[in-house]
């Protein structure tokens, strides 16, 4: 990679970790639901997952991609169906009574994994390795990956304080349940301009 490329792949990394998408979506209503400190494990398994599926992505699943386009409409196809799925939970999400937790947040593991089925995870993995690693060398590709690590987790955490900021106006079932439903509703539509992609 050329290094003079390096502010240019932060910039991008900044702007596509930053704007609305699922995870950021999800880690508003995690936090909101559940807290900042409940959420961390959540945050991390964004961060973490994202930064490996960028460098496993660079290093030989593009190809598949190249070779079989069938497969990348497949997967959005899949994707948005998970994603409705998500969105139909998070709406229907009762919550909590007085004492009660009102459920669990996503843990490191479920949120490293939920990069593979996240639209806008791969349209970012793809776009990155494409723009800022088109030679494809470990080398350059680590590099991607290590940029959008540092840059990633602490945007995505904005999004988790934010909703944790919001907890205080919604305090009562009923606003906390409207809460919710808007935020699924979001969700969904933030999946539609995937379907613009080919």
């Amino acid at each position: 990679m050329d290094y003079a490329l390096i502010p240019a792949l932060a910039g991008f990394a900044f702007v596509s970790s930053i704007t609305p998408g699922p995870n950021n979506l999800m880690l508003m209503a995690s936090g909101a639901n559940f807290g900042f400190a409940r959420s961390i494990p959540h945050m991390l398994g964004i961060g973490i997952g994202f930064t490996v599926m960028i460098l496993l992505v660079g290093l030989g699943l593009i190809g598949l991609f190249d070779l079989f386009p069938l497969s990348y409409t497949l997967l959005k196809i899949f994707s948005i169906a998970y994603l409705c799925w998500l969105a139909w939970k998070i709406a229907n999400a009762a919550p909590p009574k007085a004492g009660e937790s009102g459920g669990v947040p996503m843990t490191f593991i479920q949120a490293a994994l939920f990069q593979w089925v996240n639209p806008k995870a791969w349209s970012m993995a793809l776009t990155a390795i494409t723009a800022y690693a088109p030679e494809r060398t470990v080398g350059s590709i680590v590099l991607v990956g290590l940029v959008f690590g540092i840059i990633n987790l602490p945007c995505v955490s904005t999004w988790t304080v934010m909703g944790q900021q919001i907890r205080r106006i919604l305090n009562r079932p009923r606003w906390l349940r409207a809460f919710n439903i808007f935020m699924a509703l979001l969700l969904v539509l933030s999946a539609l301009p995937v379907l613009l992609i080919k």
